[in-house]
């Protein structure tokens, strides 16, 4: 138990260069605290600044055990305060120094990044759009590395450069919707140390009719004179058979606009087809790679980019109700769910209770042994 309580005592090790945006009057509370049960309150089920407070209030006895609380607990007040003004890119790299702390990384993995909107977020007193954060999914981990708020005047295109620069993405294979299929991208993510794997669409009408152009060509005639790279799955359940088709190949020599992208290496096709009460539908999406990877490599990474979709948010749209917020002043909107994302793979570590994650929140509120585990990791 003395260890346990070394480790809580220990998070705040990982805030030090946390910047405090309280700097025009004397701090009762200091900033550790406010985070910290900020994140306690938000892994046991809170929804807003007043519940946070409410948390504080209810746990002081244990709070106090790795916190200095001799002038009591923040008020909502103050947890609003704190949040719609602290910085969210220095919020998230150290929340994220504390969960690798936690939990090595597994090398080599899938990175899926994509956005989502926080539609509790907008503002119509002051017109303010809903705010759209860009994150990085850690397939393998199931862990959360990052987000960021994608300014109000721009889009994901801008965005994911930013959040490619909070985590270290050497060694993995990233991959991204057709929305993050640029060619600035691209050469960041191979300027880090990564490899990529791009959905192809419309949006790059040149890419994409070269690459479809290829494929249409290859099946014509079987792949007869290209080397490739193949993989299938069938799996039938909820009253319908879905059937997989990979298909991977070099990039050919002659590829249209192959010296656009930087470390152009292999060309993907993807091929779904769904049989479902007597009917059936099929779709084919498009890929481009950095690295020619096996043919279950390749399949792996695209059925595994959508975990961050099904794993993450969804998760946070049904059991965080993440879209009910309404949280609106300053930062408090991202670090929010910044908060929330944290909790979410803190509680996706903890495997002991097998249990769904709405129970798992509710036991942390009422068992603070569970919490610790959730906290530590032990």
């Amino acid at each position: 138990m003395v260890v346990v309580k070394k480790q809580l005592a220990s998070i705040a090790l990982h805030f030090e260069d946390l910047e405090d945006p309280r700097v025009t009057r004397t701090q009762y509370h200091p900033l550790i605290n406010v985070v910290v049960i900020g994140i306690c309150a938000v892994i046991c089920g809170a929804q807003h600044f007043t519940e946070m407070e409410e948390f504080g209030k209810k746990k002081r006895d244990w709070l106090a055990r790795f916190l200095d609380l001799r002038h009591g607990i923040p008020s909502h007040d103050t947890f609003n305060g704190v949040f719609a003004r602290l910085k969210p890119e220095q919020f998230e790299k150290c929340l994220l120094s504390w969960l690798t702390a936690l939990q090595e990384i597994t090398g080599g993995q899938v990175l899926a990044i994509d956005g989502k909107t926080l539609r509790g977020s907008y503002d119509t007193a002051d017109s303010r759009a809903a705010i759209h954060m860009v994150s990085v999914w850690a397939t393998a981990n199931h862990l959360s590395l990052g987000s960021v708020v994608v300014d109000e005047k721009s889009n994901e295109i801008t965005a994911i450069p930013k959040l490619l620069e909070l985590i270290d993405i050497n060694g993995a294979l990233v991959t991204i919707d057709a929305m993050g299929c640029q060619k600035e991208i691209a050469r960041k993510i191979v300027k880090e140390g990564g490899d990529y794997a791009l959905a192809v669409k419309e949006n790059q009408p040149k890419l994409h009719e070269a690459v479809s152009d290829f494929f249409a060509e290859q099946l014509e005639e079987n792949f007869a004179d290209t080397p490739h790279r193949y993989h299938e799955t069938h799996e039938k359940g909820h009253g319908r058979v879905e059937h997989r088709y990979y298909y991977l190949a070099p990039v050919p020599d002659d590829f249209p606009v192959r010296d656009q992208w930087k470390n152009l290496k292999a060309l993907g096709m993807a091929i779904n087809i769904t049989e479902q009460n007597g009917h059936e539908t099929s779709e084919v999406r498009y890929y481009i790679l950095s690295k020619y990877v096996g043919g279950q490599r390749f399949a792996d990474a695209v059925r595994s980019h959508w975990s961050i979709e099904n794993h993450l948010h969804w998760q946070l749209d049904v059991t965080f109700r993440e879209d009910d917020l309404r949280i609106r002043k300053g930062h408090a909107p991202a670090n929010m769910s910044i908060l929330m994302r944290t909790a979410l793979s803190l509680l996706k570590k903890e495997t002991t209770l097998r249990r769904g994650m709405s129970t798992k929140r509710l036991v942390a509120g009422w068992d603070e042994d569970y919490l610790e585990k959730v906290l530590t990791g032990q």
